[in-house]
């Protein structure tokens, strides 16, 4: 008789992970109670303005400020006034043969100026300041630095002017004047510099740039 096959050992199961994990102990934790996060700014006190107040608070503001606008305009008011007198310590000597020369300029003009004792009389190329210039504003920039030292009535100018424009031409005889004037009298120097007599004006035209049609004016922009 055959003998009976031997048997194959049955396959083990392996167990599921939950019951394994069921069989060990649960660990307790520990539920914090939830923080309630901070609100920023919640430690400043809040700034409560009155009614009313925000309103009085810009009126003082405006009326500071107008004050201090009038307090500057009188500032400039009495600085104006300061200019406008004579300064008083000039000390000129006034002898028959005194000469006093000086050269002035502005943009391209160039005056070269005579100051003699005299009645104040200016001759510019062999004309009176009127005929030479017939602009009244630019007369009495011409007869600024005299009528500052108080010598407007007590010196005659000669001056020889050429290049530039009329407007030109009397900011170059004002500054040849102012120079000449401190030739005359060294101490005038700090007064007239303060007023702005002896310093030169630089402001020039612009030289014209390539493409451009003048100095900055470009040509129209067309897009099609």
């Amino acid at each position: 008789m055959p003998e009976p096959a031997a048997q194959e050992p049955a396959p083990t199961v392996e167990e599921p992970a939950a019951a394994v994990a069921a069989e060990e102990p649960i660990e307790e934790i520990e539920l914090q109670p939830r923080v309630k996060p901070e609100i920023p700014g919640a430690d400043l006190i809040p700034d409560i303005v009155p009614e009313g107040a925000e309103a009085l608070h810009l009126d003082a503001e405006a009326q500071a400020a107008a004050e201090a606008e009038a307090e500057e305009a009188s500032r400039a008011d009495s600085d104006r006034e300061e200019d406008a007198q004579p300064i008083a310590d000039a000390a000129i000597d006034l002898a028959a043969g005194a000469r006093y020369r000086a050269t002035g300029k502005r943009k391209t003009a160039v005056a070269r100026v005579i100051l003699k004792p005299g009645t104040g009389v200016y001759m510019v190329n062999g004309k009176t300041l009127e005929v030479f210039f017939p602009r009244p504003t630019l007369e009495r920039v011409i007869r600024q630095p005299l009528e500052t030292v108080g010598y407007e009535a007590r010196m005659d100018v000669i001056a020889k002017l050429h290049g530039g424009g009329v407007s030109a031409q009397a900011g170059a005889l004002r500054h040849g004047i102012s120079r000449a004037l401190i030739d005359a009298d060294p101490n005038l120097r700090g007064e007239l510099k303060r007023r702005g007599f002896l310093t030169r004006d630089p402001r020039v035209k612009e030289r014209k740039k390539a493409g451009l049609k003048k100095a900055r004016k470009r040509p129209q922009f067309s897009k099609r």
